[in-house]
């Protein structure tokens, strides 16, 4: 037995891309997601950091600040992984400023804004706001809304009681106005503040009239930027709102954006419980993002999933590698973030750190181990392209999870070989604990969320829900799933019988609201299960044991037949081909021992 589990171990940990279905060898060049470009970046920014180079910005009368230096180093670490140069910049300066470094510094002379910087060193063109598309999310929207909702509000004289048609002369453009009441006190709070909520509310309704949910993180900091782009970016103003030189026109943007979206005042770091005011984070994100050239759709992808290092993303509408589901490995930008500060708190402190990424993995996932086996494979993968301490932290936190992982599914087919059974039975036998876990963390979710007793039940998992019957849709369900869900609240209970195909359907189309409210029940779990093939370790493990302890069938056959009993963790392509080459592996490792 030693020798069979030994060796299956080996052969399944040998080579991370064997770990999962996703692409993850085209993530290093960029092709899809831009996460390891930022996981790289924020190694860089890191070891920066954790030497003792200053990164915050001033307004020193000299050529470069060390944070030139500093950016500098992350855009060519995000483009080493692929990222373009208006994708790279905007990466590296999102994780600068999450680093600790001040959005704009020095009027006028003297200027810096982080944007403006890290777009220059990067050497691409500025496009504006109204060019720059939001993240994926299904479709996609651009700037163009909340610029637009600007413009309109312009327009019907909404933004501010100044009538700039009758300032005399020797007033406008000069420190009368701009440092003066008329500026500082009206003018500039008034459009700020107004355009913000203006540029916020035209971003959420795009959203919704393209069938997209609305981001209100993101339609706030749209909205904020648009809005910069118009009025004095970093003037003072009055006393009302805040201390001089303590608050300024992007915080006055940002709190009518965040007012707008209905965003909580106060935002918290997963893990370190470090607080950000909302209004300020907003106005500052704002101000990177005017200046910052033209990202694309996954560098804004990479942006918004950053945002996901909050505790409160659900409720913010970021990404979501931040839990409580388990993403593709394209989508894990959050680790980035979440990496950099835990190893930043603990002053460069590798051991500490890692031990409070295990806590955050531990806290914040449906399944905590699949969470620490995916952020294991992506900053194994992303070393491949840069090392740094971010990775280190990363990988040092969840080694142990892999090898339990590993070693517990290699001991349970060994046992269930030696008693009879097939190997295709056994694989199901795996995916049923899986689909258990899932209903019981769900529950637990739920229950402690909304204050009452939830059970969660999924009595139909499989392909082909809607569309003919194929092979491939049978195999792989992901494409096209047909789940029916029990949900069951204080004892009373709800059957969604075809939640993708019949339920979820109807009740947007019909509005039917209790549905609505109550769908979320069901798909989460539903969703944890159809994103399953980011790590397939129910697959090539139980193909490398099974492959040393059966002489009569071939590695293909083998891996043909675990598949077959993967109806959960085989939901997209790949398995095959991947259990086939471990299962390879595990027998020239079995032949040295």
């Amino acid at each position: 037995m030693e020798k069979e589990i030994l060796a299956a171990i080996m052969a399944v940990t040998s080579d991370v891309d064997m770990m999962t279905n996703d692409r993850i060898e085209a993530l290093t060049k960029g092709h899809g997601m831009l996460n390891i470009a930022a996981i790289c970046a924020a190694n860089s920014i890191a070891e920066e950091v954790l030497r003792g180079t200053e990164i915050r910005l001033t307004d020193h009368n000299v050529q470069q600040l060390p944070i030139d230096d500093v950016l500098k180093k992350a855009i060519d670490s995000a483009e080493l992984a692929g990222a373009n140069p208006a994708n790279a910049a905007l990466i590296s300066a999102a994780l600068c400023y999450f680093a600790g470094t001040n959005a704009q510094a020095g009027v006028p002379a003297g200027n810096r804004k982080l944007g403006a910087m890290a777009r220059m060193i990067a050497d691409v063109d500025r496009c504006g706001v109204l060019a720059i598309p939001t993240a994926k999310v299904n479709n996609k929207i651009s700037g163009y809304a909340a610029v637009r909702a600007i413009y309109d509000d312009i327009f019907d004289n909404k933004l501010t009681k100044i009538d700039g048609s009758i300032i005399p002369l020797g007033v406008g453009g000069g420190p009368l106005y701009g440092h003066g009441a008329l500026g500082e006190d009206t003018a500039f709070p008034e459009i700020a503040k107004n355009g913000a909520a203006a540029g916020t509310k035209g971003m959420l309704k795009a959203y919704a009239n393209v069938g997209m949910p609305p981001s209100p993180i993101t339609a706030a900091i749209f909205g904020a930027a648009a809005i910069l782009e118009i009025v004095h970016p970093d003037s003072e103003v009055g006393e009302s709102y805040g201390e001089f030189f303590k608050v300024n026109s992007a915080y006055v943007a940002g709190l009518g954006a965040v007012e707008a979206a209905g965003l909580p005042e106060k935002l918290h770091i997963r893990g370190t419980g470090e607080e950000y005011d909302t209004a300020t984070l907003v106005g500052d994100l704002g101000v990177i993002l005017k200046d910052i050239g033209g990202p694309s759709v996954i560098g804004m992808m990479a942006f918004e999933e950053m945002l996901s290092a909050f505790e409160e993303s659900l409720a913010i509408g970021a990404g979501f590698s931040g839990g409580p589901l388990q993403p593709p490995l394209g989508h894990m930008t959050a680790d980035a973030v979440l990496s950099m500060k835990v190893l930043i708190s603990t002053n460069g402190d590798i051991e500490k750190a890692s031990d409070k990424i295990k806590d955050i993995k531990e806290k914040f996932w449906l399944e905590p181990e699949i969470a620490k086996v995916a952020t294991n494979t992506i900053s194994r993968k992303a070393e491949q392209v840069k090392r740094g301490p971010v990775t280190k932290a990363m990988i040092l936190a969840t080694d142990g999870a892999v090898t339990r992982a590993v070693y517990d599914r290699a001991k349970f087919t060994y046992d269930k070989l030696k008693e009879g059974k097939d190997i295709t039975e056994i694989v199901r036998m795996l995916d049923d604990q899986k689909l258990n876990n899932v209903e019981t963390a769900s529950s637990a979710l739920f229950t402690e969320m909304m204050g009452k007793d939830i059970k969660i039940k999924i009595t139909t998992y499989q392909g082909c829900a809607r569309r003919k019957k194929t092979d491939f849709l049978n195999k792989y369900c992901g494409f096209d799933t047909d789940a029916t869900v029990e949900v069951t609240i204080d004892g009373e209970k709800i059957v969604f019988e075809g939640l993708s195909n019949k339920v979820i359907p109807d009740a947007v189309m019909n509005k039917k609201k209790d549905i609505l409210e109550a769908i979320p029940l069901g798909a989460v779990p539903v969703v944890e299960l159809q994103l399953s093939g980011h790590t397939i370790i129910n697959i090539i493990v139980p193909a490398a044991v099974a492959t040393l302890m059966n002489n009569e069938l071939t590695p293909r056959e083998i891996a043909r037949k675990v598949i077959e009993g993967a109806y959960v963790s085989s939901a997209i392509p790949g398995g095959i081909q991947r259990a086939e080459e471990v299962s390879k592996r595990a027998i020239k490792i079995m032949a040295e021992l």
